[in-house]
């Protein structure tokens, strides 16, 4: 008998994390990464919080930060999940770019932003006078991204191949800059954010999306869910400042913090 279509959906999604999961995992034993910057965070943040090591669980790397484990990446292999015909339908994100309250002329950055299902989205809003850089530390990725930069219409998009522990992106040029579903996965999490918040004006927003790890009924796995008190933990020791949260999409909360 098949299998009802919800659980054909998780099973799809388990297989393409764990196939993606095997080739980021080998490239990361072949080749050393960066290691955490030295530097200064960005003005008023407090001393980088430690990481430590444990023995890595099915799903996670073995590091851990602030009390959470952090999550393997899905590699561009998974793209095709990314693209899900069902998409909108189980994440709605046609609110979550309503919710972003973007106007025409602004600057925002998609980080970690895969095959651009979101790129996409943002550009239309922002117009031909606005900007979107969408990030990624992955080629694979940014090829993709460079493909719909040369569609007719999203000329504002600029792609840009980041690393893991820098966004890439001018100091203090952003109005707003979202993750989604991104954060949990960042090798160096405090390295990344700190950058990010670099790049972005006083006042400037960096928005924060989510799997709620709260609902036991969402149907991802654990590692790659975050709670809203622990995306909040670890915005604190940033000059972040929490706005509000959106709590209207099927799945996902949408965290948002203002640059002081």
């Amino acid at each position: 008998m098949p299998l009802p279509l919800p659980l054909r959906r998780t099973a799809l999604l388990v297989l393409l994390l764990l196939l993606a999961a095997v080739p980021a995992a080998a490239a990361s034993a072949a080749v050393p990464g960066p290691q955490p910057v030295a530097a200064a965070g960005p003005a008023g943040d407090a001393a980088a919080p430690g990481y430590r090591f444990v023995e890595p669980s099915l799903d996670g790397i073995g590091k851990v930060y602030m009390g959470r484990e952090i999550a393997q990446v899905m590699g561009w292999q998974g793209a095709p999940w990314l693209e899900r015909e069902e998409r909108e339908q189980e994440e709605r994100g046609s609110r979550l770019i309503a919710a972003l309250q973007l106007q025409p002329g602004m600057v925002v950055a998609d980080v970690g932003a895969g095959s651009g299902w979101y790129t996409r989205r943002l550009a239309p809003r922002v117009g031909p006078q606005g900007r979107v850089y969408a990030v990624d530390v992955q080629p694979e990725m940014v090829a993709m991204l460079g493909e719909i930069a040369r569609r007719p219409g999203f000329g504002n998009v600029v792609p840009v191949l980041g690393t893991t522990v820098d966004v890439k992106l001018p100091a203090a040029s952003l109005d707003l800059s979202i993750m989604v579903d991104v954060y949990h996965e960042l090798e160096f999490p405090w390295e990344m954010l700190a950058s990010l918040v670099r790049a972005t004006k006083p006042g400037g927003r960096i928005v924060f999306v989510e799997y709620r790890a709260e609902d036991a009924f969402v149907p991802i796995k654990t590692l790659h869910k975050m709670t809203e008190a622990q995306v909040r933990r670890e915005a604190s020791v940033f000059p972040l400042e929490w706005e509000r949260t959106v709590r209207t999409l099927p799945w996902q909360h949408v965290v948002v913090f203002r640059r002081k």
